[in-house]
């Protein structure tokens, strides 16, 4: 399912930030937007953790539960990619096949694979949520206490412990400019 293009002639995608905590999801995404929106692209960002106390409230972290959480964010980015707007969702979402389940609904995805070692993760991680996980005293934790499945072929590969956020941010710019979401800048 395709989006067709909208009066402006922007066409709609959902670019889905797949990661660790703490891998740089969210601040790749926020900086994204910012150049985004200084394009005058029409966006919408669904973050994980806002998304968890707006949308999916209630859900726990079971596979199960990770899981409807996915689906429900992929249900409101293909609405909007639909209607075209390019939709940047920034989501630990650890399993594959649900990730490649709200693809194949959605159509219009360009997957981004945001990695770093779980100690990089660990040392970034201002929450103290993996020394909890660690402890014991968060059970279900991904990365420690429960599996991360990689993309096999993201479009693109963002290894934040190896690189800037600007050349990350390049890199998913790049894509969409190329993959013809996004009308490459002119010079002047």
């Amino acid at each position: 399912m395709s989006s067709a293009p909208i009066s402006s002639g922007q066409k709609g995608v959902t670019v889905w930030f797949t990661g660790l905590s703490g891998a740089g999801k969210t601040t790749i995404n926020d900086a994204l937007t910012i150049k985004l929106r200084d394009r005058g692209v029409r966006l919408e960002v669904l973050d994980g953790d806002i998304v968890r106390t707006n949308l999916t409230k209630g859900l726990g972290f079971s596979k199960e539960d990770r899981d409807e959480n996915v689906r429900r964010i992929g249900f409101v980015s293909h609405l909007l990619t639909r209607n075209g707007v390019i939709v940047l969702v920034s989501a630990i979402s650890p399993y594959r096949n649900i990730r490649d389940e709200v693809r194949d609904r959605i159509g219009d995805f360009m997957e981004v694979y945001v990695s770093a070692p779980v100690e990089v993760c660990e040392q970034r991680d201002v929450k103290g949520l993996y020394a909890k996980a660690r402890s014991g005293e968060i059970k279900q934790f991904t990365g420690i206490s429960d599996p991360y499945e990689a993309p096999l072929n993201p479009e693109v590969n963002c290894e934040t412990h190896n690189e800037t956020i600007e050349e990350s941010v390049n890199k998913v710019i790049a894509k969409l400019e190329e993959m013809g979401y996004l009308p490459a800048l002119v010079a002047a």
